[in-house]
């Protein structure tokens, strides 16, 4: 299966026309919006999964309960108990809508897991954390096994994004696609994003814009991940957004799982 993160410049596309098995848009956008065009895909018979970018659970602010009932009405209307948001931090006095890494620690294990427990028991379901970008970071545990130790704790689900691990270790040098992966209990993973990411000259690192294409070995990897463990796949394509014809061409390519 092959999704597509829905974003507010495919608005004036027919959706019959967008060759995806399911969509994701981030439910801060349609908790008091007319929903409508989610009610459209849902009547083409393809879910809607909710990806969040607010919940800040790496942070030290109180969880946001009254957001996450307004969450929970939305996920009822959508009929889905897909839901997560990243592991990271986005801000506690303020909404900063940007996402600060967490150190790798056993402490933080606990600290965040707590934050995760508090949400599902206010939603009544497992949610799933994301593996986020970062350009700096502390700690003394690998990535993947901070990851898998706090879904471990919190008894949560992994959306895997295949992308970001890519663009960590372009930058970090310490975890490519391989080892990554065998660190993580694939069992957790409710499904993968992959994306297009840049090389910003100005910082001397590469940027998680999804603004590109997916690499050839991040869409391999994801291919390879759905063949062998039935992982769906997600396409994240969130700037400078490409006709329907080329996000069709992309879909294509990750549909492509029988080798």
């Amino acid at each position: 299966m092959a999704g597509l993160g829905y974003r507010r410049e495919m608005a004036d596309w027919d959706i019959s026309c967008i060759e995806a098995d399911f969509f994701e848009v981030v439910p801060e956008n349609w908790i008091r919006r007319e929903r409508a065009p989610l009610h459209n895909i849902l009547a083409s018979n393809r879910p809607v999964h909710l990806h969040g970018v607010s919940l800040n659970l790496g942070g030290e602010g109180a969880i946001n309960t009254a957001f996450l009932r307004e969450l929970r009405g939305l996920m009822d209307d959508l009929h889905t108990e897909f839901y997560s948001d990243h592991l990271a931090a986005s801000g506690d006095a303020h909404q900063l809508y940007d996402l600060f890494p967490i150190p790798f620690t056993a402490a933080e294990v606990r600290r965040v897991g707590d934050r995760i427990k508090q949400v599902q028991d206010v939603l009544g379901c497992a949610m799933a954390i994301e593996n986020p970008t970062w350009y700096t970071n502390t700690g003394d545990m690998p990535e993947a096994d901070f990851l898998s130790a706090v879904a471990e704790y919190a008894d949560c689900r992994i959306l895997l994004d295949l992308n970001n691990i890519d663009v960590n270790f372009k930058n970090h040098g310490l975890m490519d696609l391989n080892e990554f992966i065998r660190r993580v209990d694939l069992k957790r993973i409710t499904y993968l994003h992959v994306a297009g990411h840049e090389f910003d000259e100005r910082f001397g690192l590469y940027v998680d814009t999804h603004s590109q294409a997916v690499e050839n070995k991040v869409r391999d990897m994801a291919l390879q991940l759905n063949r062998q463990h039935k992982l769906p796949i997600l396409l994240e394509w969130d700037n400078d957004v490409p006709d329907l014809a080329s996000i069709n061409r992309e879909l294509a390519c990750l549909h492509s799982t029988i080798m």
